[in-house]
């Protein structure tokens, strides 16, 4: 996410200060992401640095010290919104990492490992589901920003189904044999190593109601 790129198109509405911001900025974006006001003025600190914000000298540094876009932050903020993200590489899942590494551990059992973790992604769309029935009409930004993780996590629920049929299929062509240069454990081989639902650890985290429920928009 862009912090930086944020406070730009707040500050474009007119000059700001540091804890106004982190506020708006919150409820732009539906409380969904929230941000540490150590950051707004770590991330503000290096916009004036670079000439794309301008602080008020007239009040000394402190939570009412007010920040203003120069023209040049202004452009800035144009060429953001107009360029697409990078995607010509895919990001560093950890998820994908976890089934990747699975494969090369021959006492894991990968496919019990990827119904652990959709079993998980299921659970959080649900919250998510039950968050935005009982707040989406409230909140246009929460709506669409809950709108787009609960695609994110359809597609990471589609990647597992596909991830575990793929390794379905390898089993039953060659059960005993190695996988993509690991191994894939079936229900035969008995022993995976326990999964955090499984081994005393504390309850995987799921999405929180918000503070406050805003008004109808």
């Amino acid at each position: 996410m862009s912090v930086r790129h944020a406070l730009l198109a707040l500050l474009s509405e007119g000059p700001k200060y540091g804890l106004q911001l982190r506020q708006e900025f919150e409820e732009g974006t539906g409380e969904v992401w929230p941000l540490n006001v150590g950051q707004v003025y770590t991330t503000l600190q290096r916009l004036e640095r670079d000439g794309l914000v301008v602080s008020d000298n007239s009040v000394e540094e402190g939570p009412q010290k007010g920040f203003r876009i120069t023209e040049a932050g202004r452009l800035e903020l144009d060429r953001w919104l107009r360029t697409p993200p990078d995607l010509s590489l895919p990001p560093r899942d950890e998820l994908v990492i976890k089934v990747l590494v699975g494969l090369k551990l021959p006492a894991v059992d990968v496919r019990e490992v990827i119904q652990a973790h959709r079993r998980y992604v299921v659970e959080v769309m649900q919250q998510w589901t039950r968050l935005k029935e009982d707040e989406a009409r409230f909140d246009l930004n929460f709506a669409l920003a809950v709108d787009a993780e609960l695609f994110r996590l359809d597609a990471v629920a589609r990647w597992l189904d596909a991830a575990d049929g793929r390794l379905q299929r390898q089993l039953a062509e060659a059960p005993a044999a190695d996988v993509a240069g690991g191994r894939v454990a079936g229900p035969a081989q008995g022993e995976a190593e326990p999964l955090p639902a499984e081994s005393g650890q504390p309850p995987l985290p799921l999405p929180k109601a918000r503070r406050r429920i805003g008004v109808l928009r």
